[in-house]
């Protein structure tokens, strides 16, 4: 290996050098060398001899794979704020301006399968990001997914001719497994391509494959939730709407203003319904839409429902995912309604030492375990026409671990639904402007 032999050329070195001023040292001890000349000898065999240790440690390759660690992480660590943004312009610039601090190339550059994204370093006056990839090494890289050592300045092939650059390591980026672009370390010198320099490449771009990799997981997750809510926007209970209809026409001949004010209650609850758009809303918003939900509610069964709230103050600007309470509130009209006796639901929300938690409780006819036991599964607990599990999943695709629906509920007693919304931690959210930020 290339780290043995580069230890054994010193070793031999400091032994000619050692050697030689211990023949001087025996000499003046004889007699044969004056005391000035001794006293340098013993002097220079001291320092050889820290030297040689100081080399020593420094050349072993535990050494210099600490080091090559290190660096690779200090690169990775700085860079995932960026890479989890995925690969475009802006990141893959700051990415290579990050990695070109931290390493001993002179320039780093990021390609995707056809365009250079970001360049950094000696030449980045005329290597512009946003060109065409220039070099049959990297488009070969790319094509086979291999990576490709570039020792001359022909194989990098830029066309300024006063260009510095005359090496070069390419290395293939993968999300899924799938080569998406490269990552290119440069060099002044083919003497820099050494063994050191293509492992730190190598595995600085298998880091930044998985943070892209990351990344799109993420952006799969939020498309998720975003068609989740279009779902929930399309599924509309059409008991719901036909029983509100009718409670409209009835109040028509009997309390004609109280019709009038249901009925544009009623269109401005659609309304709102078909047309939201915004993934994250003020708990306030989604609180109104609840009471509105229930005066059509209460309106049909008058005295037999009855909602309290509790909402601890300074929540309200709490940004939570739309269409999370209603549901809630709904499945307990739905599921809880006896028609012996009253319902009452309770709504509460409170703060807790890592998020909020919202809780949904009622006193109805509440269901056994075994129906308990599936009740977040598809096709269960309807609420607009989707199953309670939309609710849930959508709270875990934007909040962080932890977060999500539990439920509890006992035959003939009533159900607990508790949605709790865990902010993401800065390193999770990557500053993105999750829930509790709404505060």
């Amino acid at each position: 290996m290339l780290h043995l032999r580069r230890a054994l050329i010193i070793d031999a070195a400091l032994f000619i050098a050692t050697s030689a001023i211990g023949v001087v040292a025996v000499a003046s001890v004889l007699g044969g060398v004056s005391r000035p000349v001794s006293i340098v000898a013993v002097a220079g065999l001291i320092v050889i001899a820290v030297g040689s240790v100081v080399a020593r440690v420094l050349t072993r390759p535990d050494h210099i794979r600490a080091m090559q660690s290190h660096q690779i992480l200090e690169i990775a660590s700085r860079s995932l704020a960026y890479m989890r943004r995925g690969l475009d312009r802006d990141t893959a610039q700051a990415v290579c301006r990050l990695a070109l601090e931290e390493s001993d190339a002179a320039a780093v550059a990021i390609t995707d399968r056809t365009t250079v994204l970001g360049f950094a370093g000696l030449g980045e006056d005329h290597h512009q990001p946003g060109g065409p990839i220039m070099t049959r090494a990297t488009k070969e890289a790319i094509e086979h997914d291999e990576h490709r050592i570039l020792s001359t300045r022909e194989d990098i092939g830029c066309p300024v001719k006063g260009c510095y650059l005359r090496a070069a390591i390419v290395v293939p980026l993968h999300v899924r497994g799938e080569v998406v672009g490269t990552l290119k370390f440069y060099y002044t010198t083919p003497r820099l391509l050494n063994e050191t320099q293509v492992t730190m490449v190598e595995g600085l771009a298998r880091l930044l494959s998985t943070q892209l990799e990351l990344s799109e997981l993420e952006r799969q997750t939020q498309l998720a939730c975003r068609m989740e809510l279009k779902a929930l926007q399309a599924q509309i209970n059409p008991h719901f709407l036909f029983n509100t209809i009718n409670t409209i026409a009835a109040l028509i001949r009997t309390d004609p203003p109280r019709a009038r004010e249901l009925l544009r209650e009623f269109a401005r609850f659609y309304r709102r319904t078909l047309e939201e758009n915004e993934d994250l809303v003020p708990l306030e918003r989604e609180i109104e839409y609840a009471r509105s939900y229930m005066r059509f509610e209460q309106a049909r069964f008058g005295d037999r429902i009855r909602v309290v709230e509790d909402v601890e103050p300074g929540l309200e600007r709490f940004m939570v995912p739309a269409f999370i309470v209603q549901p809630l509130v709904e499945n307990c009209v739905q599921h809880a309604l006896m028609p012996d006796r009253p319902l009452t639901i309770w709504l509460t929300a409170r703060s807790r030492a890592d998020g909020v938690e919202i809780t949904v409780r009622d006193d109805g006819a509440g269901m056994p375990s075994a129906e308990l036991a599936r009740v977040l599964e598809s096709g269960v607990g309807r609420g607009l026409g989707i199953a309670l599990k939309n609710v849930h999943d959508r709270v875990r695709g934007h909040f962080g671990p932890g977060s999500g629906l539990s439920i509890e509920s006992v035959e003939g007693q009533g159900t607990t639904v508790t949605a709790r919304l865990v902010p993401r931690t800065e390193g999770e959210a990557d500053g993105a402007d999750q829930g509790a930020r709404g505060r």
